[in-house]
């Protein structure tokens, strides 16, 4: 797994730094107000590609390593093309949902209206190229190198496309077209790498019969549907609040949120590249290996992300009014407000990475769905208490609330799938 995570590590670690010098680019060419579009914009297109993506990455992982196992590629083809079917069903659907946002509720967004046609078919296009189905294919086959490169397009295409864009003459809606250009190019090349891959598996001759994978993998579809409204319930947690900043506070305010949530997600990129390589490892691991190591595996994942959370926390409440005002020039440093307690965030939720991956892994995803509703809630009944006098400082610490509460429920739960699966001590995770 750390393996999986250096290689991660690599590529992310390229692609933070990309990130943050076309972050530079877009605030300082665009200015507070129209980056506050811009994030309005973007931040819709990623929850509606959470909403409407279904995830399908994770049932193919789940289901998809014990055919690499067991070599039944036959089997994990017809997987991998029902997930492939999922996604275009999900693009479809995310389409019609997004036709209404843009076109019903712009006004209530603090939308430009001359924005909101760009702001459409900007989410069209992020819709179109989901590449969760061909994720899931090299997970499952433990490629997490050849991913490395293959997301590596994403940023340094767009490093490039705002320098050109910069300097020829900075617009939003230019950015906005590069930007979906490029994550249509990735979502091309994706696909090339997965048939590379598996090309006895990856194959159209399975289209015909993809829905056979719901009967040839018995608990796929309950394990689907869990997952899915559990990624739906993620995405109204990280996504959500963006968008009700923009409702409650306006487009400027927004803007500086977005700002620093980027920057937390940049600062605790450990927590995602830790969760993508735990979960397939874990998933293996209760498949191939025994409960003692299986045990082992999630208890020092649990031990690492809780150090990596705490190192990233403290570098954030020394260093972070700094790092905004250098990004994004001094009328953003007053994000540090925000940052902070969002960072606080990805931290709790890297401390717990190993806590979802467990409880999937032992057939236990209803319970990861239980924890997911139990953030949404508590973050939900905060914000309504804490934004009318805080704003959006106030939201970004109902989701601290969130996060530590449904951590902890979903950590007890794993707890308890482990005790349950058969494992005779599991002293290292209560230790942590």
């Amino acid at each position: 797994m750390l393996t999986d995570v250096a290689w991660l590590i690599g590529g992310k670690g390229f692609g933070a730094v990309c990130s943050l010098i076309y972050l530079a680019i877009l605030t300082r060419s665009l200015g507070l107000k129209d980056f506050g579009h811009f994030a309005l914009i973007f931040g819709t297109s990623q929850a509606l590609i959470a909403i409407a993506g279904f995830q399908t990455w994770r049932t193919v992982v789940r289901f998809g390593v014990k055919h690499i196992h067991d070599e039944d590629w036959a089997g994990f083809g017809r997987l991998s093309m029902m997930a492939f079917l999922l996604d275009v069903l999900g693009a479809v659907i995310g389409c019609l949902i997004a036709y209404i946002v843009f076109y019903q509720f712009a006004v209530e967004l603090d939308l430009n209206p001359t924005l909101i046609d760009t702001a459409f078919w900007f989410n069209v296009a992020a819709l179109w190229a989901l590449v969760s189905a061909p994720t899931g294919i090299v997970r499952a086959l433990d490629r997490f190198d050849v991913a490395v490169y293959v997301e590596a397009l994403v940023p340094a295409g767009r490093l490039i496309a705002a320098a050109v864009i910069a300097l020829t003459g900075p617009s939003l809606v230019l950015f906005l077209i590069a930007w979906a250009v490029i994550d249509l190019i990735e979502a091309a090349v994706y696909w090339i790498v997965a048939r590379r891959l598996s090309p006895q598996a990856i194959r159209l001759k399975y289209l015909p019969r993809a829905f056979e994978a719901r009967h040839e993998n018995p608990g796929l579809v309950r394990f689907f549907g869990i997952t899915y409204l559990s990624a739906t319930l993620e995405a109204m947690f990280k996504h959500g609040p963006l968008l009700a900043v923009g409702y409650f506070v306006g487009t400027s305010a927004a803007g500086i949120y977005r700002l620093a949530q980027q920057l937390a997600q940049g600062l605790t990129k450990l927590s995602a590249l830790l969760s993508r390589a735990a979960y397939a490892q874990i998933a293996r691991a209760s498949v191939a290996s025994a409960a003692q190591e299986f045990r082992n595996l999630a208890s020092q994942t649990t031990k690492l992300a809780a150090i990596g959370g705490a190192i990233v926390v403290i570098a954030v409440a020394t260093f972070g009014g700094h790092i905004l005002a250098l990004l994004g020039g001094e009328d953003f440093r007053n994000g540090y407000t925000i940052l902070l307690p969002l960072v606080i965030v990805s931290s709790i939720e890297l401390a717990g990475v190993a806590f979802e991956p467990v409880l999937h892994a032992t057939g236990r995803a209803r319970l990861s769905l239980l924890s997911r509703f139990v953030t949404v809630a508590v973050a939900a009944v905060a914000i309504g208490f804490l934004v009318h006098g805080y704003a959006e400082q106030g939201i970004a610490w109902s989701l601290v609330i969130g996060a530590g509460v449904g951590n902890i429920v979903m950590g007890m739960l794993a707890y308890l799938s482990l005790r349950q699966q058969g494992v005779s001590t599991i002293k290292d995770i209560s230790e942590t």
